[in-house]
């Protein structure tokens, strides 16, 4: 798989949480499944760019709680490459997140989150690879303090027709107010091939919760190593309802 291309993937993950385990607007995820009974329905806007390309998406997200530290989510989405102007459906997702231990010795949450990215964006029009890919993903989480908390992400990408990946990200969130959270990540990705370069990118926003049920979110970021993306920004919103 070309370099400049993984890095166009890492990017979306990051904006679109087509993963299905990221709390917007981060792409690591937290070791807390959905509660039981609880739906959590995620849309925003994600644009990415360099010298080269340019690249909006508008991704959509759904989780259930469907038992006790168990989830299930979709993802799905549209989206158009300026440089071709093509524009068409995502790849959509399917994943489940379980939380296997609740609290390890040394206080942290851990879970593993599976997902499977489907090839319904059309390859033709360069939107998609038409291949079918999957994720495993070992998560850790921390609280650090009353207002803040770390999350560890370490997992392994089966791309289909092409080169398996590894991942990592640590994101950090911190209560700046009762209704305001300040949150920031780091995240790496890296071809399992000889030569390949590992792409690292950043990303940092704000989250504000004007209701219980309801978040509202903004962020943006860019590469900090590889060939990944110039700038990426995302705006969007989660919403819970259910019993």
């Amino acid at each position: 798989m070309n370099k400049r291309i993984m890095g166009y993937g890492v990017a979306a993950l990051l904006l679109a949480g087509i993963r299905l385990q990221a709390g917007r607007p981060l792409t690591t995820d937290d070791a807390d499944p959905t509660d039981q009974g609880i739906f959590e329905f995620e849309a925003g806007a994600a644009y990415t760019k360099d010298a080269e390309v340019r690249l909006w998406e508008l991704p959509v997200g759904l989780a259930y709680g469907l038992l006790p530290g168990f989830e299930v989510g979709l993802g799905w989405g549209v989206q158009n490459e300026r440089r071709s102007d093509e524009s068409g459906i995502s790849d959509v997702g399917i994943g489940a997140k379980w939380q296997a231990i609740r609290a390890c010795p040394l206080g942290a949450r851990h879970a593993l989150a599976v997902s499977v990215n489907l090839p319904t964006a059309d390859e033709d029009k360069g939107l998609g690879s038409g291949e079918t890919d999957a994720d495993l993903t070992w998560i850790i989480s921390r609280s650090i303090c009353d207002k803040g908390g770390l999350h560890l992400n370490l997992g392994y990408t089966w791309i289909g027709g092409g080169d398996d990946a590894c991942h990592a990200g640590i994101a950090l969130d911190y209560q700046l107010a009762a209704a305001l959270q300040y949150v920031v990540e780091l995240v790496a990705d890296r071809e399992l091939t000889s030569g390949a370069e590992a792409i690292a990118l950043f990303n940092t926003g704000l989250r504000w919760v004007p209701s219980d049920n309801l978040t509202l979110d903004v962020a943006g970021g860019s590469r900090i190593g590889g060939e990944g993306p110039d700038l990426m920004a995302t705006a969007g919103l989660t919403l819970v309802f259910g019993n």
